[in-house]
């Protein structure tokens, strides 16, 4: 445990180091000049922490300025946590946990009632009060092997790049919130994920229209494949990005994809669990869910402001108890009746830390199972099947933004 570590705001004097040494933990080089023209403009004031250790910069953490969309369509304000890393030569020296006990301080002290977080290895942020609240999965469709039920029933045109850009970004922060778990983008994120991709990735953009006017749109690329005997590849088709306003958007969007000519496969990373890709295709088969795993690493800062932004279903209330040992003021008892929720002085009908709460929070996952898991003692009765007749999402949660 390092006694005299200093944990900072950094400023610009120190950002590209801080680039440096985050990619270092990844394992990347540093960002050559004229990559980091790109990704200074993602660094800003006030939003990145460094960890200084005889004298150096031994870690940094940063965090951009989001929000989140919660069950019943409120919006709280969030902070996207990003480029955490600890230097090779300081890990296991609580580093991370100094740097994480001072953003979350940061960040509940500015006003964010959660963050959430994209994690690059699974068993570490638990124990920093981050629970799992979405999943995702990555599917492969073989095109050659089915076709769409449906026509496209609207139109579906191709975008140029310049002009897509823009129109997609209005489309998204129009489109969303919506679905519980999606969140804001910021400028940094459309700079790094999109207009630095237009440029090495030949990206396409689609865009669906109705009688009301656009409502969806896809941003894809398409890698040419091999026809060389013994070594053939197919082409395959990448969707990056797809949001749609409507299902005749989302039908129309997913058929114009899957129609595209002299392609063999398409793929679609980071797509909600319930999507109805199978449906939408004759032969359900020629759609394969290769990869499905953890997406919305989530943290509640402000536990009362969070419990009475959301809304509840129907049922009995129940009182849960916190515990947060980063944030002490978390700790109490909260009522959650199906009008909303409170801080009371009640006994709680069971106890969960917060990162079991986190998980709960937005209906990917029930008290049931966590508690079936071990994650928590149930009470005796029915203090449990309440709670997740409350929490009970009436759509699966999902983000679908990765940073």
């Amino acid at each position: 445990m390092v006694t005299d570590l200093d944990i900072r705001v950094l400023d610009d004097a120190h950002f590209r180091a801080a680039s440096a040494l985050f990619r270092g933990t990844l394992h990347y080089a540093p960002p050559t000049d004229e990559a980091w023209e790109t990704v200074r403009t993602t660094y800003h004031a006030g939003q990145a922490l460094g960890a200084f250790a005889e004298g150096e910069l031994v870690g940094t953490v940063q965090a951009f300025p989001s929000a989140l969309t919660v069950p019943g369509g409120a919006v709280v304000r969030m902070s996207a946590v990003s480029r955490v890393g600890v230097r090779a030569d300081w890990t296991r020296r609580g580093v991370l946990t100094a740097m994480q006990r001072a953003q979350l301080r940061a960040m509940r002290d500015a006003g964010d009632v959660a963050a959430t977080l994209r994690a690059s290895e699974s068993v570490i942020y638990g124990r920093f009060g981050y629970g799992v609240a979405t999943r995702y999965r990555e599917i492969r469709v073989k095109r050659v092997e089915t076709r769409v039920r449906v026509p496209i029933a609207g139109r579906v045109r191709l975008v140029d790049g310049e002009t897509a850009l823009p129109l997609c970004r209005g489309l998204f922060d129009r489109l969303t919130p919506g679905r519980a778990g999606s969140i804001a983008r910021w400028t940094g994120w459309w700079t790094s994920n999109v207009q630095r991709a237009l440029k090495e990735d030949n990206l396409k953009f689609a865009v669906a229209s109705g009688p009301d006017g656009d409502d969806g749109y896809a941003i894809y690329k398409v890698t040419p494949g091999s026809w060389e005997t013994g070594n053939e590849k197919p082409t395959v088709l990448a969707v990056q990005d797809l949001w749609a306003a409507t299902p005749r958007a989302w039908a129309d969007l997913w058929a114009f994809l899957l129609g595209v000519d002299l392609v063999g496969e398409v793929l679609a990373e980071g797509r909600p669990l319930d999507e109805p890709v199978e449906w939408l295709v004759t032969d359900r088969r020629a759609v394969r869910t290769v990869d499905e795993s953890d997406e919305t690493w989530l943290r509640l800062l402000d536990v009362e402001a969070a419990l009475a932004a959301r809304t509840y279903r129907a049922g009995e209330p129940v009182v849960i108890g916190v515990r947060d040992r980063f944030l002490p003021e978390n700790d109490g008892a909260y009522r959650i009746t199906a009008q909303g929720a409170s801080r009371t002085s009640d006994e709680p009908d069971f106890v969960v830390d917060v990162d079991v709460l986190a998980a709960a929070y937005l209906g990917d996952v029930t008290f049931g199972a966590l508690a079936m898991t071990g994650r928590f003692e149930e009470a005796s009765g029915d203090a449990v099947a309440r709670a997740d007749a409350l929490f009970a999402a009436a759509q699966t949660p999902w983000c679908g933004t990765f940073f």
